[in-house]
């Protein structure tokens, strides 16, 4: 009970201070800019809700190629970073520190083939003739909507030169991976490789828990009108 009235009252006490804020905090209600960091490259719109509350959005997107071993399979895989972030920044002080919250729309996602030793093909830890499964095509994606938590530095809306440098640090909670794995040929008249199949997945899934949270560092520099 103690603990539900601090949260509403210290909820109160930041909007309050929102409120009463002096107006001159910042001198633009919009801004424009570019950002890039680990979360992909791209646009960002800022909008200034209060004299130190601001609506942030745009688009994130990169994308690349590489190999890796994973559950002792060798994959070549290519990453789709796009995201919609939805984000409020808030200035508890006047020295450009933020904490930011929000979500991002997530749809990045990770497409790959599973690379055969020869002929074989190493499923659940177990060799398959890959003239008997042919490829297997692996997808994983994450949570839609994942939940977003950082601390950054730089006001896009503050007065000053309308060309600003912004900084974010944070974490994006976008829940374990989901693994999808899909012989290219029928395998249903193949003994145990269903159970192989479940086997990979599942190892997957455990040696990927670690992107669950996501490290999101990124620059933006922003033009304010």
């Amino acid at each position: 009970m103690q603990k539900k009235l601090f949260s509403k009252t210290l909820l109160s006490a930041i909007l309050a201070i929102s409120l009463i804020a002096p107006a001159s905090a910042k001198a633009k209600n919009v801004a424009i800019g570019l950002r890039g960091g680990s979360a992909g490259i791209g646009g960002e719109v800022t909008v200034g809700l209060l004299s130190r509350l601001n609506f942030r959005s745009g688009l994130n997107f990169f994308s690349y190629d590489g190999s890796g071993i994973e559950s002792e399979t060798e994959y070549d895989y290519t990453v789709k970073l796009r995201s919609v972030p939805l984000l409020l920044d808030y200035y508890p002080f006047d020295n450009g520190f933020k904490v930011t919250s929000g979500i991002f729309i997530n749809n990045s996602k990770v497409t790959g083939v599973a690379q055969p030793e020869g002929l074989m093909l190493d499923i659940g830890g177990i060799k398959y003739e890959i003239l008997s499964i042919g490829d297997v095509n692996g997808k994983i994606d994450f949570r839609k909507a994942s939940p977003y938590l950082g601390i950054g530095w730089g006001n896009a809306l503050s007065k000053g030169s309308p060309v600003k440098v912004t900084v974010d640090i944070g974490v994006l909670f976008q829940g374990k991976p989901n693994v999808t794995l899909e012989p290219t040929k029928d395998t249903s008249l193949i003994p145990g490789f269903d159970d192989s199949l479940e086997k990979e997945t599942a190892d997957l899934k455990k040696d990927l828990e670690y992107l669950q949270y996501y490290p999101v560092v990124s620059v933006g520099v922003a033009y304010s009108f």
